[in-house]
């Protein structure tokens, strides 16, 4: 625990054997409760490893998709107890040394969630991001800003940390499966005028980080936009979007 709050760390794992004991390896276990993987349907050793390790294992029959698999952490996160949810991919891109910082700004306020920025600090490219990627991050982050009135340094982290309530107010169930899940989550969290705050995240491209290839990035892209004007349309009164219907579907552990 840290600070009477409960701490659950989850892993949406996807083809990580070869990074999980890594990253598990620098989880802070003195300020951590749980880890729990979800593994979504791995073609490699991914469940063989995180139960070797001794890590509290879900495994999808059948490959749900990225926003599937968070969906099935956060569950799971609630359903042990957590006050505090930490989301960290296993395939170690971000450091888990920060999870002391992420994990204080919501104990100790005034945020209700926080992100790990690659972008503050500016070690995205020394870190070995693709240039197309940080122009493409760039880019993308100055539409949602502007669309959203939002100030943040970066849509696009996978390394987030959410309070309890967050993940119980939002109706999660109704977002995709897929990638944009994540940019469908900051909206509402926006929408719902939950307070976000970021730290700044060295970052690590290598061999056996995931990352999606060309073709789904522009889907991405382009699912992030639209995600950024149904927002807008919702703030205008112009147009409703279940996934910021406050009775849409929640989690329910």
């Amino acid at each position: 625990m840290f600070h009477d709050q409960r701490v659950v760390v989850v892993m949406p794992a996807y083809n990580a054997a070869r990074t999980l004991e890594r990253t598990v390896q620098e989880i802070p276990m003195d300020l951590v409760d749980e880890i729990v993987v979800t593994d979504d349907a791995s073609d490699d050793a991914t469940v063989v490893e995180a139960k070797r390790l001794g890590l509290r294992t879900l495994v999808h029959p059948q490959n749900r998709g990225y926003g599937g698999n968070q969906k099935t952490c956060y569950l799971e996160a609630l359903r042990l107890g957590a006050d505090v949810v930490v989301m960290l991919h296993p395939d170690y891109q971000y450091t888990p040394k920060l999870l002391p910082s992420m994990v204080g700004m919501l104990t100790d306020g005034p945020y209700d969630v926080v992100l790990g920025s690659r972008i503050l600090g500016g070690g995205a490219l020394r870190g070995g991001m693709p240039r197309y990627k940080y122009v493409a991050n760039r880019f993308l982050t100055a539409a949602q800003n502007l669309l959203s009135g939002a100030k943040l340094s970066e849509y696009h982290t996978g390394y987030r940390a959410f309070t309890r309530k967050v993940l119980e107010e939002l109706p999660l169930l109704e977002n995709s499966d897929d990638f944009v899940f994540d940019n469908q989550m900051l909206a509402q969290i926006l929408h719902q005028g939950f307070l976000i705050g970021e730290v700044s995240c060295p970052t690590s491209y290598f061999k056996d980080a995931s990352s999606i290839n060309f073709s789904r990035s522009v889907k991405y892209g382009l699912g992030v936009l639209g995600v950024s004007v149904l927002l807008l349309l919702e703030r205008l009164g112009i147009h409703r979007s279940p996934i910021f219907d406050p009775n849409g579907r929640k989690l329910a552990p």
